[in-house]
This record gives C-alpha cells, structure tokens and sequence, in this order.
C-alpha cells in the first residue's frame, strides 16, 4: 500500500508537468551516511551501502557507493568507487565518509574498523583526480586511530569525518561519537597540522557532524540523543563558540540513526539524510537516502526541516 500510494504521489506531480524525485532517491540499493559536494555543475552524492540481510543484527557495510546529478532529481549510478579493502590498514564497517575539493584533488575522508595494530574505529583518506576517482588510499595508514583521542571508554568514538575549507584557506577535520572533536589540516590534506581539540558545547551530542558556511555564519550540525535527531549550532568563526539553535529534523523513520548533508546547488538549498522509512524492507540496519528542501530565516537560522514523500523537484541550471 505504501508503494501505492508514494506512485500515485508521484504520478500525479508528473501529470502536473513538475519533473519530481520520491523520497527515498535510490530504491534498488540500501544507502546510509550521506555526504555530496557541487562540481562543475553536478552534484555528486557519496553514500555508505547496507548490505545487512535484515533489521535484526547489525550493520553490514563494505563499501561506498557515488552518484551524480545535474537536476537534483536524475542521479547516474557510478557504482562502489571505494572499498575497506583498499586500505590495508582496515579490516571492515565502511561507515560514513565526505569528499572535498582541493587544487584539483578530491580527498575522500572515510570511517573504518582498524586492524588489530590499532583495535578501533578509524578515519583515513583517499584521493583521486575527479570526483569520481579513481580514488587510492593516500597515507597508507589511518589519519586518526582510536589511541589518538582518549576521552572516552568505546573504540567508536573516531568516526564520521567532516572536512571543511575557511575561506583564508585553512582546512579543517571534525569528527566524533560521544565526543565531538576538531583539528587543523596541513595543505596536503592528508596530515594534521596542530593539537585536537574538544568541542564541548554541543547539547547532547551524539554523532554525524557536518560543517558547512552561508553567507557569515558558520553551521555545525550533528546528530543528538538517541534515536538521534539533528540539532545546530551556528558561530561567526569556524573555531567556535559554537551557540546551540536547535533540532533541524526528528527521528527519520525507524531508524534510530539519522546522519545529514546540507548544500546548496542552483541558489537552493537542499537537506541530504537517511530514514529506514519509505520502503517495506528497510529499518534501522537497512537505510535509504532521502532529500528535502532547507530554507534559511532572515536571521539566519535554519526552519526546521519537513521530510517528504514527495521529495524535491528539478532544479537545472538555466
């Protein structure tokens, strides 16, 4: 019935001439932990793949999966572009990750388990020419391990990278579970470049951080609580103090995981998440991608997100 309904939705948006993408984007395949950058007028979504056989265990991920659009509405499978197995360090749970752009090169920043030279979860990096790879491991180690950070008792506290570049040209990492952290990042990218440095202002902070700059603030936005929901923070410096301004969007679906996105691509502005709602086989370990529109106040804070069947509609460069 609820694919029924979600068809009719959609039918009826075409019949009106809109050209409109369904919520969840991608029904073929189980996505989570979605991270998307604009290149060149596409924007190309990276997103962990749920691989588990149901809701009843745990997560089954082995790799990251990309697509790209010019309209926000047609994606272009390009398949698994990254593997655990291409860093010889890791051993398994290809959690998630985000690209960025520098000079030219595109530095895929990943979470996975260690092997047992450095029991715990890990982030490390890959680098490519395009978006679109080929991507290879470029330290040949991990960039952060769990012996790094010592703040907490679990070994999954060094996960969901989120890389940012100021506009002075700085760059830096964020990451964390239960703790939130920060660092510089030499030119290379691919070396810390100073301490790491906790952020302790974040109400109930959780996971998934995602950095991101309109016009002269700086967001913060992470998962808090579980079931997680997605809160910010806003501050006029990349560094911090960070002010709490609430939930951007409620527990998506049943799942209690939520993990967001936030860009803007053809003068809109669009929210990227998962939901284990939306399909009659997803769940918690079983996730899909969904994007819905996000819109700024006058003061610029975020209204709170509203997660739609319907999804988004066409937005091409004119």
């Amino acid at each position: 019935m609820q694919r029924l309904i979600k068809s009719l939705m959609v039918a009826s948006v075409a019949a009106a001439g809109i050209a409109q993408a369904a919520n969840p984007i991608f029904t073929d395949v189980f996505t989570a932990d979605p991270a998307a950058i604009v290149h060149e007028g596409k924007v190309y979504l990276y997103a962990g793949h749920d691989q588990a056989k149901d809701n009843t265990k745990f997560f089954e991920m082995h790799d990251w999966l990309v697509w790209s659009s010019d309209d926000m509405v047609n994606w272009q499978a390009h398949g698994p572009l990254l593997k655990v197995k291409d860093f010889k360090w890791a051993k398994g749970d290809a959690w998630a990750s985000q690209v960025i752009e520098r000079d030219g090169k595109f530095y895929w920043y990943i979470t996975a388990r260690h092997n047992d030279t450095k029991p715990g979860f890990a982030i490390g990096v890959a680098v490519g020419d395009s978006p679109l790879g080929p991507f290879k491991d470029a330290l040949g180690k991990a960039l952060i391990t769990n012996d790094m950070t010592t703040d907490t008792k679990n070994d999954w506290d060094d996960i969901d990278p989120s890389v940012f570049i100021d506009d002075d040209g700085q760059a830096y990492l964020f990451w964390g579970n239960t703790k939130a952290y920060y660092a510089k990042l030499k030119p290379n990218m691919i070396e810390l470049d100073g301490p790491i440095v906790p952020i302790k202002t974040l109400p109930e902070f959780t996971e998934a951080i995602w950095v991101h700059k309109y016009k002269d603030n700086y967001y913060l936005s992470y998962a808090m609580g579980f079931p997680e929901k997605i809160g910010y923070a806003m501050s006029k410096s990349i560094t911090g103090p960070w002010e709490y301004k609430g939930i951007l969007n409620e527990v998506a679906g049943n799942t209690p995981t939520n993990h967001q996105a936030i860009i803007e691509f053809n003068n809109k502005h669009y929210f990227i998440y998962h939901t284990g709602a939306g399909r009659p086989d997803g769940g918690q370990y079983r996730r899909s991608v969904s994007i819905d529109e996000l819109f700024y106040n006058a003061d610029g804070t975020i209204k709170r997100i509203i997660m739609t069947s319907e999804g988004v509609s066409a937005n091409k460069a004119k």
